[in-house]
């Protein structure tokens, strides 16, 4: 079950989470105990350099990842209801297919398929080999149209080798998009776009928001996307430590 749609109910609680990393024998923390609350319709944006723990806190909300155990820390990531970390492999599945859409900074679209069969692939997942016929026109008539307002409804039929970067990151965005999430996590969403094009994409994520209730956790390095969020949060080192509503404070 989603979060119930109230602007003041948090959708998601994030608790004590630390992770580490192993690279041979030797031990890597990247997060050292990340406290974080997010409400319904709310546009978070987590700023921090390189290395900071960005990309592997959103893959721990996204369910990609799981955080250390420590037994004697109540660490949990909670959305709605749902206790993530307690999730069994099947129940995380459905909850990344029907609640959370990601945006990887690397676009991963498939390279033997056409813009709008990448952009589809989500639904396919969600509703499988056989059910996903019977929703078939209508996912496709969603992909072009998200197509059609990323500026790309006169590519739908090329492949991703045939796009600019900028263009396989558009794809990628209609592709989180398509299963009409509740959370979208998006990583660096606008850093392979101008800023003209960059600015239009937030103008369509944030119209969305508000007529769709989509919330967004977005993570970047560029003051100027996270002056756009409601609320910033700034990770040192895997820690939080500033959390503000403005960036002039």
């Amino acid at each position: 079950m989603s979060p119930q749609n109230n602007t003041q109910s948090p959708i998601l609680t994030v608790k004590r989470v630390r992770k580490t990393y192993k690279l041979g024998r030797v031990k890597v923390p990247v997060l050292h105990g990340v406290d974080l609350t997010v409400r319904h319709k709310e546009w978070i944006t987590i700023l921090g350099a390189s290395g900071s723990g960005k990309s592997t806190l959103m893959h721990l909300i996204g369910g990609l990842d799981r955080p250390d155990v420590y037994p004697d820390e109540l660490a949990s990531i909670v959305y709605g209801d749902r206790v993530i970390t307690d999730m069994g492999a099947s129940a995380l599945n459905q909850y990344r297919s029907t609640e959370v859409g990601f945006v990887f900074q690397f676009y991963h679209l498939l390279p033997e398929l056409d813009i709008l069969q990448n952009v589809c692939v989500g639904s396919m997942i969600r509703y499988g080999r056989f059910g996903y016929g019977g929703h078939r026109k209508g996912v496709e008539s969603r992909a072009k149209e998200l197509l059609d307002r990323f500026g790309l409804s006169d590519r739908i039929k090329h492949r991703p080798a045939e796009l600019s970067g900028g263009e396989r990151q558009r794809v990628a965005i209609a592709r989180a998009l398509i299963n009409e999430p509740a959370l979208l996590l998006a990583d660096e969403p606008t850093g392979n776009l101008d800023l003209k094009t960059g600015e239009s994409i937030l103008d369509v994520l944030a119209e969305l928001r508000q007529s769709g209730g989509l919330t967004m956790v977005m993570v970047t390095h560029d003051e100027r996307i996270a002056a756009r969020a409601d609320r910033v949060i700034r990770l040192i080192d895997g820690r939080v430590v500033e959390e503000t509503a403005d960036l002039s404070e």
